[in-house]
């Protein structure tokens, strides 16, 4: 699911088919009917942008290669990257005509291929040992940072800083720097600012946790956040100093937020929202105090609710965007 601007949302699907299927927001209505792309996608699919009309969308086909098509007006063709990949890929945009995907390969090794507004690189190995797809977040122009749940189920972070052309902490010599904890799944990372970066990912009795870095200084410890959380957290910042994370709890979506370095409703608390999501849910910011989010309901639909500086419809309320679908909608991973 992806924004490149105020009034525009584009949402993608892995179909019943496993084709890729796409509907539009314009700013005032959502486009009658599902767009079907084509592509046969093994998992979920990912979306991104990078400016204003451009949305670039992978898969990883059943033979397991990478897939890449891009939009910019009109729809490209699939193009074929290659490769042999485990696990859904994820992307990242740090700047205008910039891209970098990363894939988990056979050996459990991340490898990343980045475009830089002229020709796609090849396969490079990051190293490592991954047992889920990595989390991907840029808070300025040339830096990325990666964070991965490796072998061990401890958290894993490397980082591309874009002045010494080298991945960190120690280059392209595959060393990570280890973040300790013990978790099951895909951590999400997000950024609110230059130099803050928050992590998320479940933990122990399935709770979920948190750490957070301020320039190179990371918080003491992961701190748990409460709650009996499934599948991967989605957490988006609309501001400076707020967050807002979501997780599907006993079928249910729930919510809490961050503001000013207080979590609401409480430290360990979630508000119930209500629907009934089966798999992994996606959230946007568009604009300052606004919140896209879409799940997957009990009858495979995709559903929506939104939030501008209050939930619209209510609180438990969302509209069904229709369709079946195989898969959550896209996120960038």
């Amino acid at each position: 699911m992806t924004s490149w601007a105020n009034n525009r949302l584009d949402i993608f699907v892995r179909t019943t088919d496993s084709s890729i299927a796409h509907k539009a927001w314009d700013g005032s209505s959502w486009s009658a009917e599902w767009d079907n792309i084509g592509g046969q996608s093994l998992y979920e699919p990912i979306s991104i942008t990078w400016g204003p009309s451009r949305l670039d969308v992978f898969i990883i086909n059943y033979k397991r290669e990478l897939l890449h098509k891009s939009w910019s007006g009109t729809w490209s063709d699939w193009e074929n990257f290659g490769g042999t990949w485990v696990e859904r890929p994820s992307a990242v945009s740090w700047g205008s005509d910039r891209l970098d995907v990363f894939v988990i390969g056979e050996d459990r090794k991340l490898y990343t291929k980045g475009w830089d507004g002229h020709v796609w690189s090849g396969f490079n190995s990051l190293g490592g040992q991954f047992l889920h797809p990595v989390s991907a977040v840029s808070w300025a122009p040339n830096r990325i940072d990666i964070f991965g749940t490796s072998t061990k189920n401890s958290i894993a972070h490397k980082w591309w800083d874009g002045t010494t052309w080298k991945w960190g902490p120690k280059g392209m010599d595959e060393s990570w720097e280890h973040l300790g904890g013990s978790f099951y799944g895909q951590p999400k990372a997000v950024s609110w600012g230059p130099n803050r970066i928050d992590v998320f990912a479940i933990g122990p009795e399935s709770a979920l946790f948190t750490r957070f870095c301020i320039g190179t200084q990371w918080s003491k410890s992961w701190k748990s956040l409460g709650g009996v959380c499934y599948g991967v957290p989605e957490v988006v910042s609309w501001a400076p100093g707020r967050l807002d994370a979501f997780v599907i709890g006993e079928h249910t979506v729930a919510h809490k937020w961050f503001l000013n370095g207080t979590w609401g409703p409480g430290e360990k608390d979630f508000v119930g929202m209500g629907g009934v999501a089966i798999r992994q849910l996606t959230a946007v910011c568009r604009a300052p105090e606004h919140i896209d989010l879409f799940f997957i309901g009990h009858d495979s639909s995709c559903n929506t609710k939104s939030f501008d500086k209050e939930w619209i419809l209510s609180l438990t309320g969302d509209t069904s965007l229709g369709g079946i679908c195989l898969s959550g909608v896209a996120s960038r991973g």
